[in-house]
């Protein structure tokens, strides 16, 4: 007798279960039949390699997926051939975990690894007395730990241990040496609030020179952003929820990010207007062109998923969920770039506010209207984009003193 563990009670009934959880997430027949099918077979490889369910880790997963079949499930037999395959099967079986432990058949996977007092402290501190939100205590954590060891015991700390770390970093990525800067020094201001070391460290900083005004902002005319307009097609529901979102950012000029949060309820239909909850995490009520409302109205009733979710714009394939972050709306604005065979201009979601500020401005509004539009808390943002109306600056501009040049 071989003993073969077998710590899931009723298997078949969960793989029962995990196929009508697969129709209540939307996915279509074909697909549910697949996922179920890599589950069998998963199960089968777990039980002929002589495995309990809770030691099953990801090193388990990656020999499933390359593993030369001799399962005894009714299938296919044989090495697979190529990349896609494998991951198949890797995906599948990662779903089917994944489900398991969601209904807490299995346990969690293991916790994150081991994080020092201090960064943790760090983190509660950023919330509480700094106001940080979430992905700037994410961001500012993350770039703490890739100097923390370097900093030593808080009590050692000096000027030169603190200017040799940032310059370091400076070398390593000078585009962000300004943020860079800050964090180290919010990180320093927090150990001098606990005691930790000297408050006059918060002065070692070597000065850090930033040219604002250095470049003109990236923008395309209107011609350009007329033309990615018309490009935008409704045959299919991506296309349909993808022309809603290019609309926001050329009318509205909104943020990736004040895209991403977007939610049902931000929308007043009667009154016309949009709420918008940016960056500075305070609401803003903006108008609704006529154009941007029917694309909205458009995606909500033809394309947009039936589900219980409060999002605006969610994936169209299952599981119909939300955008994990404002990255994939800039990767949607480069797949609209590709379909419509868009080339020459400058890339990326942000593009469309700058070539809405610099159209507004050419087309006599001030720069005080322009902040209202963008919801700049400052002036002084808003003043970067007074350089780009080169034509009405050829007009003020004096003669050079002197000779001509």
């Amino acid at each position: 007798m071989v003993a073969v563990p077998d710590d899931i009670d009723h298997l078949d009934t969960a793989l029962a279960d995990y196929a009508t959880f697969l129709v209540q997430e939307h996915y279509s027949a074909a697909s549910i039949k697949s996922y179920r099918s890599e589950a069998a077979h998963f199960a089968a490889w777990v039980r002929v390699s002589r495995l309990r369910w809770q030691d099953v880790t990801d090193k388990h997963v990656a020999l499933y997926a390359g593993h030369s079949c001799r399962c005894p499930v009714y299938r296919k037999r044989g090495t697979l051939i190529g990349h896609h395959g494998p991951l198949r099967r890797s995906k599948g079986a990662r779903r089917f975990l994944g489900f398991l432990r969601d209904r807490q058949i299995l346990p969690q996977a293991e916790s994150q690894p081991y994080e020092d007092e201090d960064l943790t402290a760090y983190k509660a501190w950023l919330k509480a007395h700094c106001g940080s939100s979430a992905a700037t205590i994410r961001r500012y954590s993350d770039e703490v730990k890739r100097w923390y060891l370097l900093l030593g015991p808080p009590s050692d700390l000096d000027a030169a241990t603190i200017r040799r770390i940032v310059s370091h970093r400076i070398t390593e990525v000078p585009g962000s040496a300004p943020t860079v800067a800050g964090i180290i020094r919010s990180y320093v201001r927090f150990l001098v609030s606990r005691g930790e070391c000297d408050a006059a460290l918060q002065h070692a900083f070597p000065p850090i020179r930033r040219y604002r005004l250095g470049t003109l902002p990236r923008y395309m005319d209107e011609a350009t952003v007329e033309g990615i307009i018309a490009s935008c097609k409704t045959d299919t529901a991506v296309e349909i929820r993808d022309k809603a979102i290019i609309l926001l950012l050329a009318r509205l000029g909104l943020r990736a990010g004040d895209i991403w949060q977007l939610r049902l309820a931000d929308i007043d239909w009667n009154e016309g207007c949009l709420r918008v909850c940016g960056k500075s995490r305070r609401p803003d009520r903006l108008p609704l062109p006529q154009d941007v409302g029917d694309a909205i109205l458009d995606y909500i009733e033809r394309a947009r998923p039936p589900i219980d979710e409060e999002r605006l714009f969610v994936r169209v394939q299952p599981p119909f969920r939300p955008f994990n972050s404002s990255a994939e709306i800039a990767g949607i604005v480069a797949r609209v770039f590709h379909r419509g065979a868009i080339e020459g201009v400058p890339t990326g979601a942000h593009t469309f506010r700058h070539s809405l500020a610099t159209r507004m401005l050419r087309a006599g509004a001030g720069l005080e209207s322009v902040g209202t539009i963008l919801r700049h808390r400052s002036p002084a943002t808003t003043a970067i984009y007074a350089k780009v109306d080169v034509p009405m600056l050829l007009k003020v501009a004096q003669d050079w003193p002197g000779d001509a040049a």
